[in-house]
């Protein structure tokens, strides 16, 4: 039977679109009287704007994102200190193109991480490969790799995407071996890979962090050579919704607050 023989092409072939609408689409170049072109071209059209939305699901999936927000959930009003032309030009993925990193200073509750999400998105939506982790679980990874003898097998997680995302760094300092094998996924990357980093540190303070300034110094002359600094100042986000819920009611209480909030 020719609909027998139809799915069962369909289902070989791996298309799951066009046996939704192949009904319907026939009916209409029928009574738009269609060329058999057209009508095929209609079909193949949805097939690939459904394989097109997988594949962005599967990414997306696969990169491990904390949540999915976009720079149309950021607000640019809030923190002033963000200019949100260079934020845009940044989302175009350009810097992504030529290998370039981003890196997203600032205290706690201000949007870096949000901002990192939504360039993330952006890169999937254009079919590249990104993979989010924050530098704890990171370190956490590559110690229990190192304890397996699998070290080469997980440092390959973070040096294949397009777009690595390492967050939060200056959270916690790295131990020695740790520091090695974060300064050898940064060399890999070097001039190969986009990078972007979030952390609550100034680079000045970054010694503290790897527990060796030279080491830190090797680290920061390999992502800075071709990066992007954004310096973000302001309130955190956190804070400003407690406010509204009331739960600040003095200038005291929400200076002690940031006070701790940056403390890492």
């Amino acid at each position: 039977m020719l609909e027998d023989r139809l799915q069962a092409a369909f289902k070989e072939l791996g298309w799951i679109r066009i046996p939704d609408i192949l009904d319907q689409y026939a009916e209409e170049a029928a009574t738009h009287n269609l060329s058999y072109t057209a009508f095929l071209d209609n079909l193949i059209q949805e097939e690939l704007m459904a394989k097109q939305e997988r594949l962005i699901q599967t990414r997306k999936r696969v990169a491990g994102l904390p949540y999915h927000k976009t720079l149309e959930d950021f607000d640019f009003t809030f923190q002033a200190s963000i200019d949100e032309k260079r934020i845009r030009e940044l989302a175009t993925l350009r810097f992504v193109a030529h290998h370039e990193n981003l890196i997203f200073l600032g205290p706690p509750g201000v949007g870096k991480t949000h901002l990192a999400v939504a360039i993330a998105l952006e890169a999937i939506k254009k079919r590249l490969r990104v993979y989010f982790t924050t530098a704890h679980d990171l370190v956490q990874t590559l110690e229990e790799a190192h304890q397996h003898n699998q070290i080469q097998k997980k440092l390959k997680v973070y040096t294949k995407p397009d777009l690595l995302i390492i967050d939060e760094i200056g959270y916690r300092r790295m131990d020695e071996t740790a520091a090695h094998f974060f300064f050898q996924i940064i060399s890999e990357r070097y001039e190969k890979g986009a990078i972007i980093l979030t952390s609550n540190k100034s680079y000045g303070n970054w010694g503290e962090i790897f527990g060796d300034r030279v080491l830190a110094s090797a680290i920061l002359d390999r992502l800075l050579h071709y990066s992007h600094t954004i310096n973000i100042k302001g309130e955190s986000y956190r804070i400003k919704e407690k406010k509204k819920a009331g739960f600040f009611n003095t200038e005291k209480t929400v200076n002690e607050y940031s006070i701790n909030s940056l403390s890492p």
